[in-house]
C-alpha cells in the first residue's frame, strides 16, 4: 500500500503537514475551539445550567396523552361529548365499584359510591359526575356499578387527574367492595408511569455496561469518559428544552424517554469516531491544536453529515397527525441537535486541552497511535478476493429474516401493556367480567335529532355489536344525541376494525363514531396511511444527503438500499418475536399477536437514522481513500481498515444500550430495545462490515462515477485533509 494510502492523518503524501489554506470550515471551527477552551467550556456550562435548571420539572409538565389522530371522526366525537354531554367522552374517568356479596342498592355499597362521588366532585378537572344507571352502568347481577367523572379539561389534564385520583379511589375499597379507576385516561396514566420507570431503570443498567464497553473500545479510562461528558451535556440541555417547549405546545413524556436513549447512543458513536481519529492525528503531529483541526476536517464532516441524516429521517415523522408520535420525534431531534453541537464544539476543545493526557490510564497493549486496524484491513482484502462467497451468505441471511415482514400485523397497544396490579387493568377486568367482553371498548355515536331513530336501528342490526344503550339527548339544546354501543369482542381484537368500518357505513351520513377504542383505530389508520409517505420521504432525503456528501449516485443508492434491507430484516425479527411469540418465554412477556401500531413509522425512522449513522462513517472513509488514490480497492480496504474498528465498537455499545431496554417488564420498551438492538446488530455486522464492502467491490469504479453536470451542480465536499 502506498504512503498516500496508509497515511490517513491528513498529512501530504510526502509526510509534511497539510498545505495552508486547505482547511475547511469544520477544521477552522476545531482550531478555534482548541484555542478557546475556557470560552467554550463556560458557554456550555451556562447552556447546561440554564436549560438543566428546568429538567427536574420534566415528568410533571410533559404530556401523558396525545395518542390520537388530529381531525379524525373519533376525536370530533370526544370534543362533542366535552362540549354538550358534560365531558362524558373517551377521556372521562371511569370508577368501577364491585361488591363480592351485595347489590349496588345495599347501604354498604351505596356508602362507597357516595364517597367515590365526593372524591370526584372535589377535583376541579371533573365537570359532572354521572351516578350508576340501571341497564347502562349497573351490571345484570347488580353487584358492579360504574361511576363516571366527566372531563372538564383536555386529555392531558385528564391523564394527570387520573394519576392523582386513582390511589385515593383505590383506598375507598373495603373488605367486600373493590374500587378501581379505569378508562382511557387512567390507562395512559398507568402506561406512562410503568414505562417511564422501566426506561429509567434500563438507562441506569446501561451505564455500567456502556462504560465497560467504552473502556475496551478506547483502551483508556480518560478517553472512555468523554462520550459520557457529551451525553450528560446533551441530555441536560435537551430535557430542559422540552420543558420550555411544553409551555407552548404539549410534549409527550415519551419524548424524554427517547431523548435519553438516543443521546447516550449517538453521543458514544460520535465521540468514538472523533477521539480515535484525534489520537492517531496527535501521534503524528504532536500538536493538539493541529490534531483537532485535522480531526474536525475529516471525521468532523462525517459526524455532521451523520447528525443531519438522523435529523432528516426523524423530521419525516412530523408528517403523522398524531401529537404523541410527533413530539417523540421532537425529543430525539433535540437530543441529537445538542449532542451534535457538543461533539463539534465542546469535544474538540476538551481534546485539545487534554492533548496526550487523553491516553492517560490506558489499558495494557493499547496502540493509541494506530490509525488503521490490521485485522479489519485483512478482512477487507479477503472480501475483495472472495466477494460472492461472503456477500451471498450475508444477503441470504438478511432476506430470510426480512421475509416474515410481509405477514406483519399492527394494532394499538392492548391492556396487556399495563402491569396486572395497576388500577386501570384491574378495573378493565372487572368491567369485562360484569358487563361483557367488549364493554371496555364502548362505541360512542354522536348523532343529530333527525337521525336518532335510523342510527339506533342500524346499530342494533350491525354485526359485531352486542348491545345498544338508549340515546342521551344533550341538555343544552344543541340537537346532538349520544348513543353507546357495546362491541361483542375485546377492544384489542383485530375484528373490531371491521365492526367499526361496518357501523360507519350503515349509520346515517351525519352520524359520528368515536370512543376510546375507536380513537386507537383511527390513530392506527392514520399511521398506516402516512407510513408510505414517511418512508418515501426518508428514503429520498437520505439518498439526496448521501449524494451531496459522496458525489456519486450509485454509491448513494447502494447506501440507502442496504439501509432498507437492514430495516426490513429488523421488522421481520419483530414479527417473529412480538407477533408470533418466538422467545416470549425467554424474554418474559405475553405476546399481543401484533406489533404496536406506531412501530412501522417510528421504528423505521429510528432504524434508518441509526443505519445511516454507520453508512456515513464507512462511506465517508471510503470516499476519503478514493480521493487520495482513485483506486476502488483501496477505497474498500482502506475504509474497513480505517473505520471498521469504529463501526464495530460503536455498534457493540449501541447494542448493549438497546438490549438493556429488552430487560424491562413493560412491553413497549422491550419492543423498542429488541427491534433497535437487532437492527444495529444486523446493520453493523452483516451490512456495513460485509455486504456494503462487497457491493463496492462488485460495482468497482462505477460506484464512484458521477456525471460532469452533477459534479458541477453539487457543492465540492472532500473528506481527505491533504
Amino acid at each position: 500500500m502506498s504512503a498516500a494510502v496508509t497515511d490517513t492523518t491528513g498529512r501530504s503524501a510526502e509526510g509534511g503537514p497539510p498545505p495552508p489554506g486547505r482547511v475547511g470550515p469544520l477544521g477552522r471551527l476545531g482550531a478555534w475551539t482548541a484555542g478557546h477552551f475556557k470560552h467554550v467550556l463556560v458557554g456550555w456550562l451556562v447552556v447546561v445550567a440554564v436549560l438543566g435548571a428546568f429538567a427536574p420539572q420534566v415528568t410533571s409538565v410533559l404530556s401523558g396523552a396525545g395518542w390520537q389522530s388530529n381531525g379524525s371522526e373519533s376525536v370530533k366525537v370526544r370534543e362533542l361529548a366535552e362540549k354538550h354531554f358534560g365531558g362524558t367522552g373517551s377521556s372521562a374517568i371511569q370508577v368501577v365499584v364491585a361488591s363480592k356479596s351485595h347489590q349496588v342498592g345495599d347501604p354498604s355499597v351505596r356508602r362507597v359510591i357516595a364517597e367515590v362521588t365526593r372524591e370526584l366532585k372535589a377535583d376541579g378537572r371533573i365537570s359532572e359526575v354521572v351516578p350508576p344507571q340501571p341497564g347502562a352502568s349497573i351490571s345484570r347481577d347488580g353487584r358492579t356499578a360504574v361511576v363516571l367523572g366527566g372531563a372538564a379539561g383536555d386529555t392531558d389534564d385528564m391523564v394527570r387527574a387520573a394519576e392523582d385520583l386513582k390511589e385515593p379511589l383505590r383506598k375507598l375499597s373495603t373488605g367486600d367492595v373493590t374500587v378501581r379507576a379505569t378508562g382511557s385516561s387512567t390507562m395512559w396514566s398507568d402506561f406512562n408511569t410503568a414505562n417511564l420507570d422501566a426506561m429509567i431503570h434500563a438507562e441506569i443498567l446501561s451505564w455500567p455496561v456502556t462504560l465497560a464497553v467504552l473502556v475496551v473500545a478506547f483502551g483508556s479510562l480518560i478517553a472512555a469518559g468523554l462520550p459520557l461528558l457529551l451525553t450528560m451535556a446533551g441530555l441536560a440541555a435537551s430535557v430542559g428544552s422540552l420543558v420550555l417547549i411544553s409551555h407552548v405546545t404539549p410534549i409527550s413524556i415519551w419524548a424524554m424517554d427517547f431523548a435519553l436513549m438516543f443521546a447516550l447512543a449517538l453521543g458514544i458513536d460520535y465521540a468514538l469516531f472523533l477521539v480515535i481519529r484525534f489520537r492517531a492525528a496527535l501521534a503524528h503531529s504532536r500538536d493538539p491544536r493541529r490534531a483537532v483541526e485535522e480531526t474536525m476536517d475529516t471525521a468532523g464532516k462525517a459526524v455532521l453529515l451523520s447528525g443531519l441524516t438522523v435529523l432528516v429521517s426523524l423530521s419525516a415523522v412530523m408528517l403523522v397527525p398524531a401529537p404523541a408520535v410527533r413530539t417523540m420525534a421532537v425529543g430525539i431531534m433535540l437530543s441529537v441537535l445538542f449532542v451534535l453541537a457538543a461533539t463539534l464544539t465542546l469535544l474538540p476543545a476538551v481534546l485539545a486541552e487534554l492533548g496526550p493526557n487523553v491516553d492517560k490510564w490506558a489499558l495494557p497493549r493499547t496502540r493509541a497511535d494506530r490509525t488503521q486496524s490490521p485485522r479489519f484491513g485483512a478482512w477487507g482484502e479477503r472480501l475483495w478476493r472472495q466477494p460472492l462467497r461472503f456477500g451471498t451468505l450475508a444477503l441470504a441471511v438478511l432476506i430470510a429474516l426480512a421475509v416474515p415482514v410481509f405477514g406483519l400485523k399492527t394494532a394499538m397497544p392492548s391492556i396487556k401493556v399495563v402491569p396486572a396490579n395497576d388500577s386501570s387493568r384491574q378495573g378493565y377486568t372487572l368491567v369485562q367480567k360484569s358487563f361483557g367482553k367488549g364493554a371496555p371498548g364502548m362505541l360512542q355515536v354522536a348523532v343529530p335529532d333527525t337521525s336518532v331513530a335510523a342510527a339506533l336501528t342500524a346499530l342494533k342490526s350491525a354485526d359485531g355489536i352486542a348491545g345498544v344503550l338508549p340515546a342521551r339527548r344533550a341538555a343544552d339544546g344543541s340537537g346532538w344525541n349520544l348513543i353507546q354501543a357495546v362491541p361483542s369482542v375485546d377492544p384489542s381484537d383485530l375484528s373490531l376494525t371491521r365492526t367499526v368500518s361496518t357501523v360507519r357505513t350503515e349509520l346515517p351520513a351525519d352520524a359520528l363514531v368515536g370512543g376510546a377504542a375507536v380513537e386507537n383505530l383511527d390513530l392506527k389508520q392514520a399511521l398506516d396511511d402516512k407510513a408510505p409517505l414517511v418512508i418515501g420521504v426518508i428514503l429520498v432525503l437520505g439518498f439526496l444527503l448521501l449524494l451531496v456528501a459522496l458525489q456519486a449516485p450509485l454509491v448513494a443508492a447502494v447506501g440507502v438500499l442496504t439501509n432498507l434491507l437492514a430495516t426490513a430484516a429488523a421488522f421481520g425479527v419483530a414479527r417473529l418475536v412480538f407477533q408470533d411469540g418466538r422467545l416470549s418465554g425467554l424474554l418474559g412477556f405475553e405476546p399481543q399477536g401484533f406489533l404496536d401500531g406506531w412501530g412501522p413509522v417510528f421504528f423505521f425512522a429510528m432504524i434508518f437514522a441509526i443505519a445511516m449513522d454507520y453508512t456515513v462513517f464507512l462511506l465517508s472513509s471510503a470516499k476519503e481513500h478514493h480521493e487520495r488514490t482513485g483506486d476502488p480497492k483501496q477505497a474498500v480496504v482502506g475504509a474497513l481498515a480505517h473505520s471498521g474498528r469504529v463501526v464495530f465498537a460503536a455498534a457493540a455499545v449501541m447494542v448493549a444500550v438497546f438490549f438493556t431496554f429488552a430487560l424491562a417488564d413493560p412491553l413497549p420498551p422491550k419492543e423498542m430495545g429488541i427491534v433497535l438492538g437487532v437492527a444495529v446488530l444486523l446493520d453493523a455486522f452483516l451490512i456495513r462490515l460485509l455486504l456494503l464492502p462487497v457491493l463496492l467491490r462488485l460495482t468497482g469504479r462505477a460506484a464512484w462515477w458521477s456525471p460532469a453536470w452533477l459534479r458541477r451542480a453539487l457543492p465540492a465536499i472532500r473528506f481527505s485533509h491533504d
